[in-house]
C-alpha cells in the first residue's frame, strides 16, 4: 500500500501568499468602498480590473478606447463635474497599465527593440527626461505626479501598440470603430445644440464669460459651465476625414462610401463653434497635396478652392449660430486675442503673447530654467504651480507649447517636438517603400495628422492634460509605430525566403 504523499513547508508557500495578498485587498478594498471616497473608489476599481487585465491588453486598448472617447466626455452634462473628472482617473490608470506592460515586454524580449523606430525610443526618452529633471526640481508631489499623469495617462497606447503582440485583426478592429466613433458625434451634436446650448443661454446671464455654443463637443470633454473640448472633436474628425481621403486616392474605399460617410464626419463642424478649422482644414490640404501643387498645380489649385468655400460655409453657420455680428467682427476678434495684445478668455495672455512672456521671463535672465525648464506641473495654471503662482491671471499654460517652455525647458520642447518630426520622417519612408496601397495611404494620412498635432501645441494645452485628444495623438504615434513594425517584418521575411 502507497503511503499517502507529505507536501514539503514550501509547497505551501504560493497559496499562502495568495490567501494572504486576496484577504489584504478585501480588506483594503472594503475599507475604500465604505469611504465613498470617489477617488479613491475609481482608483482601486481601476486597479482591479487592470490587474484582471494584464493577460489581455487588446481589452485594456478596448476599455480605454470606448471609455476615452465615447463616455467620460459627456459625464459632466449628467453628473457633478467634480465626479466626472475623477471618472477619467479609471480610465488614466488603465493607459498606465498599457504603459507597464509595454516596458516590461520590451525589456524582456530583445526582438522587440530591433523593429522599434527612432521616434518611439525619443518618446522614452522624454518620459525618462521628464520624470529625471522633474525629480531633480523637486516642488511638491502634488505638481510632480499631478504633471505626470496629465502628460502621460495615454502614452501607453503609444507604447503598447509599438511593442506589444497585436495582430491585424486587432488593428482593424480598432480603426473601424475609430470610425464609428467618429460617426456617433453628430447625433450627440445635434442633442447638445437642441438640449444644453439653450440651457447655457440662460446661464450666460449668470455666468460671466460663459459662450453656449462652446457646450457642442459630441463625446468630447464638455459641461454646462465651462468650455468644452470642440477644437479637440474637430480635429478627431477632420484626421478620421484625411484617413478616408487617403484611402480614395489609393482605391482602398469606393467612391460612393466615400461621399456616405464624410458628410455624417463632417457635419458637426457646421453645428459648433471651432474658428480653428479655418487653419487646420488648409492646413492638411496643402500636405495632402504638396505634390501636386508643384507637379499638377491646376488640380491642386482646385483641392485648395473646394477647401476654401468648405471654410466660408463654416463661418457662415458659426455667424449664424453665435452673436459676432459681422464676419468682419468675427475676423477682428479672432486675430485680437490669438495675435495682437487681446487677452484669451480671462487671461491676460493669448497664443501669441503666452510664447513671448515666457522668453522675456525664462531668457538671459535665468539661463538653467530656460534650458531644462521648471519641472512638471509648475506652469500649469489651473492647479496652481508654483511657478503659474507667480503670475496670477497669466495664463502661462494656455498652450502646450508654452507649458512644455515652462516646465520642461528649450531642451525638453525640443525632445517632444523631435518626436513628431522623427514620426513625420517614419511616415515618409513608409509611403515610398510599401508596395501595400493601404499602408501607402495611412502614411501619407499620418504626415498631414503630424502636422495638424503639430499646430495643436500652439493651439491648446489639450495634448498635455485632455484625455480624449491625448487618446487620438497617442494612437496616431501608435499606429505608425505598428505600420513601421509590421513593414520591417516584410521586409526580414522576404530576405529570408530570397
Amino acid at each position: 500500500m502507497t503511503s499517502p504523499s507529505i507536501s514539503k513547508p514550501g509547497d505551501w508557500n504560493i497559496p499562502l501568499v495568495i490567501i494572504l495578498t486576496s484577504v489584504f485587498a478585501a480588506i483594503l478594498f472594503g475599507l475604500v468602498s465604505v469611504t465613498a471616497n470617489p477617488i479613491l473608489v475609481i482608483f482601486s476599481a481601476a486597479i482591479l480590473v487592470g490587474a484582471g487585465l494584464m493577460v489581455r491588453p487588446a481589452w485594456i486598448v478596448w476599455l480605454v478606447l470606448s471609455l476615452g472617447l465615447l463616455v467620460q466626455g459627456n459625464l459632466p452634462l449628467y453628473i457633478p463635474d467634480s465626479i466626472a473628472t475623477k471618472a477619467a482617473w479609471g480610465v488614466s490608470m488603465l493607459g498606465f497599465f498599457l504603459m507597464l506592460l509595454a516596458i516590461l515586454r520590451v525589456i524582456t524580449v530583445p526582438s522587440t527593440r530591433e523593429s522599434t523606430p527612432v521616434f518611439i525610443w525619443v518618446a522614452l526618452g522624454f518620459l525618462a527626461y521628464a520624470l529625471l529633471n522633474s525629480l531633480i526640481q523637486w516642488n511638491s508631489a502634488v505638481e510632480y505626479f499631478g504633471g505626470f499623469k496629465r502628460y502621460f495617462q495615454m502614452w501607453g497606447l503609444i507604447f503598447a501598440l509599438a511593442w506589444l503582440a497585436f495582430d491585424e485583426q486587432n488593428i482593424h478592429r480598432w480603426r473601424i470603430f475609430v470610425v464609428i466613433a467618429a460617426l456617433i458625434q453628430l447625433p450627440f451634436v445635434i442633442q447638445q445644440v437642441v438640449v444644453f446650448v439653450p440651457i447655457r443661454e440662460g446661464l450666460s446671464h449668470f455666468v460671466p464669460g460663459l459662450i453656449p455654443i462652446d457646450v457642442v463637443a459630441g463625446t468630447f470633454e464638455a459641461n454646462l459651465y465651462q468650455g468644452g473640448s470642440n477644437g479637440e472633436m474637430a480635429a478627431f474628425l477632420i484626421i478620421i476625414a484625411v484617413f478616408l481621403l487617403t484611402r480614395l486616392q489609393e482605391n482602398q474605399i469606393t467612391l460612393p462610401r466615400f461621399l456616405l460617410l464624410l458628410p455624417v464626419i463632417l457635419a458637426p463642424l457646421f453645428l459648433g463653434e471651432t474658428k480653428a478649422v479655418v487653419v487646420m482644414i488648409p492646413l492638411v490640404l496643402l500636405v495632402l497635396y504638396r505634390r501636386e501643387l508643384i507637379t499638377r498645380p491646376l488640380y491642386g489649385l482646385v483641392i485648395l478652392l473646394v477647401g476654401i468655400i468648405f471654410i466660408i460655409s463654416l463661418a457662415y453657420a458659426y455667424l449664424s449660430m453665435t452673436r459676432h455680428g459681422s464676419l468682419d467682427d468675427l475676423i477682428d476678434e479672432t486675430i485680437g486675442y490669438n495675435v495682437e495684445g487681446s487677452g484669451y478668455a480671462d487671461f491676460h495672455l493669448n497664443r501669441t503673447t503666452v510664447i513671448t512672456f515666457w522668453a522675456e521671463r525664462q531668457g538671459a535672465h535665468d539661463p538653467v530654467s530656460f534650458v531644462f525648464g521648471n519641472g512638471l506641473g509648475s506652469g500649469h495654471t489651473e492647479t496652481g504651480g508654483h511657478v503659474a503662482m507667480r503670475y496670477p491671471r497669466h495664463g502661462i499654460s494656455l498652450t502646450a507649447a508654452s507649458s512644455l517652455l515652462w516646465e520642461m525647458g528649450v531642451f525638453g520642447f525640443g525632445l517632444f517636438a523631435s518626436i513628431l518630426i522623427l514620426a513625420w520622417r517614419c511616415a515618409g519612408r513608409l509611403r515610398k517603400e510599401s508596395a501595400i496601397p493601404m499602408v501607402r495611404a495611412d502614411a501619407k494620412a499620418l504626415q498631414a495628422i503630424l502636422v495638424l498635432l503639430g499646430f495643436f501645441l500652439f493651439y491648446r494645452a489639450s495634448m498635455l492634460e485632455t484625455l480624449s485628444i491625448q487618446i487620438v495623438f497617442a494612437m496616431q504615434l501608435g499606429y505608425l509605430a505598428w505600420l513601421h513594425r509590421q513593414h520591417v517584418s516584410t521586409i526580414t521575411d522576404n530576405s529570408v525566403h530570397e
